[in-house]
């Protein structure tokens, strides 16, 4: 447990003084939550895209940083050189997850605050609001962690998004209904997070409560373990 609180130490260390990556995790998000408020302003849009924004974007910018971040690790020889001591996989995957989460936690109640503060309605409870904004970023986080065994530097780490986030964009029902898509697109659709994520912040606005989004919650928690997992499976302790 002390291994991991000093990796998760070190990353919120370094991340503290990259002025870029705290603005891409804070800003970027109520920017374009923002734009949307003053370009659908006095109609519905933002009520209804508004909580698509608010489950995409820590999902988005989550996984970004992490993969990036993971892989500056590597090229450095900085994980090599923390392979040799004592930590195992498992405390550093999870000392970065509790670096990120505790960023997302942090991102969660801004992206949610200011959305709010700009005109998104929220019928439901905000606790549970924030709580899907928060599993999403974690989601990002322990997703990008797994990514990036897959890429040799920082650009290919990049590249890894398309590649993940893309496909949960498109089938999430967002731009068509999931019931009007092609079956093999619907059936897809039904096994990927972002979908249950979205899917439950639109519920939540519209007002549902804890027993209507639950399962949706279910899928996206089963999703951060599956994919952390995934993380300390891959990670590789010599950099190639």
């Amino acid at each position: 447990m002390s291994l991991t609180l000093a990796t998760a130490g070190r990353v919120l260390g370094q991340l503290r003084h990259d002025r870029r990556t705290v603005a891409l995790i804070m800003v970027l998000p109520c920017l374009i939550v923002g734009l949307v408020a003053w370009m659908f302003d006095g109609t519905p849009v933002l009520d209804q895209f508004g909580p698509v924004l608010v489950g995409f974007f820590p999902l988005f910018v989550m996984f970004l940083v992490t993969s990036v971040t993971t892989q500056r690790e590597r090229a450095s020889g900085t994980l090599e050189r923390l392979m040799t001591t004592p930590i195992r996989k498992g405390e550093f995957v999870a000392g970065y997850a509790l670096a990120f989460g505790a960023l997302a936690a942090v991102q969660a109640v801004v992206v949610v605050g200011f959305a709010l503060l700009v005109g998104m309605d929220v019928a439901g409870s905000l606790g549970l609001v924030l709580l899907v904004a928060l599993l999403d970023a974690v989601l990002g986080c322990t997703l990008g962690l797994a990514a990036s065994a897959a890429a040799r530097t920082e650009f290919q780490a990049v590249q890894m998004m398309p590649a993940v986030i893309i496909p949960q964009l498109v089938t999430a029902g967002i731009l068509l209904p999931r019931d009007q898509m092609p079956e093999v697109l619907e059936w897809i659709s039904r096994v990927l997070p972002l979908t249950y994520a979205v899917e439950s912040l639109q519920q939540l606005a519209a007002g549902a409560g804890w027993a209507d989004v639950r399962g949706a919650i279910a899928v996206v928690v089963v999703w951060i373990v599956g994919a952390g997992v995934l993380g300390v499976l891959t990670l590789r302790r010599r950099t190639e």
